[in-house]
């Protein structure tokens, strides 16, 4: 017998005519679990692809080089633009991915999908970003650190394109202020749209303290970019 039926055979009167009362517990819990339906479908699409990931894993542990090849294509546009975020150039992201892929590849067969193939990829990626810019010394602060004077309404285009390169600029260099583990937390929250509890898979921590890192890297940059405002 379905949950629908139930709650007729328990609610209507020897006359045909619906009871008075109040409504059974089953049929509340039924009612109040269908508009939960959709967000479980897409759960189901999400995870479609992180399974044949897994599976394309655990083939290219097992030699299978294509299936390598089709997941280097899958996620490396992705772990160069992390890359990119977290180095600061094009240069240095290639390198770091390049390396993260051959790390991948060795490790492949310990592979077991604890975790999704993307979080694994972008947790190798951003300690090879890190490990290579702990080896450099600290930037240097930049001494003209404040914009430019606001255009008027009639500058001329150029210009504005000008002043929109140097506040990109400014985020940059206030990115590469923060320490290493607010700048990661704010990249893959903020530039590349990760859930809290991937993010904290990715970093090696907590979710409360993968909030505790964006509240103060926002609040660090909310008050370095202030002049561009």
């Amino acid at each position: 017998m379905t949950a629908a039926e139930t709650p007729r055979t328990s609610g209507v009167s020897p006359g045909g005519e619906q009871a008075r009362g109040p409504r059974p517990a089953s049929d509340a819990r039924h009612r109040a679990a269908a508009p939960r339906l959709p967000a479980r479908s897409i759960a189901l699409e999400e995870s479609a692809a992180e399974q044949e990931d897994r599976l394309l894993a655990i083939r290219a542990g097992e030699g299978d080089d294509d299936a390598f090849a089709t997941l280097v294509e899958r996620h490396v546009d992705g772990l160069l633009a992390l890359a990119g975020h977290l180095m600061g150039n094009r240069h240095d992201a290639e390198d770091s991915v390049q390396e993260a892929f051959l790390s991948a590849w060795r490790r492949l067969p310990q592979f077991r999908g604890d975790a999704a193939f993307r979080t694994w990829m972008y947790r190798i990626v951003t300690n090879r970003c890190f490990s290579v810019l702990r080896s450099r010394p600290p930037p240097a602060a930049p001494l003209d650190a404040g914009p430019e004077p606001a255009q008027t309404a009639g500058s001329a285009q150029p210009e504005r394109a000008a002043e929109a390169h140097a506040a990109t600029d400014a985020l940059a260099r206030a990115l590469a202020r923060l320490d290493e583990g607010q700048r990661a937390c704010w990249v893959l929250r903020e530039l590349h749209g990760l859930h809290y509890d991937e993010i904290a898979q990715i970093t090696g921590i907590s979710e409360p303290s993968v909030r505790g890192r964006l509240y103060r890297a926002r609040r660090t940059l909310a008050q370095e970019m202030f002049p561009w405002r």
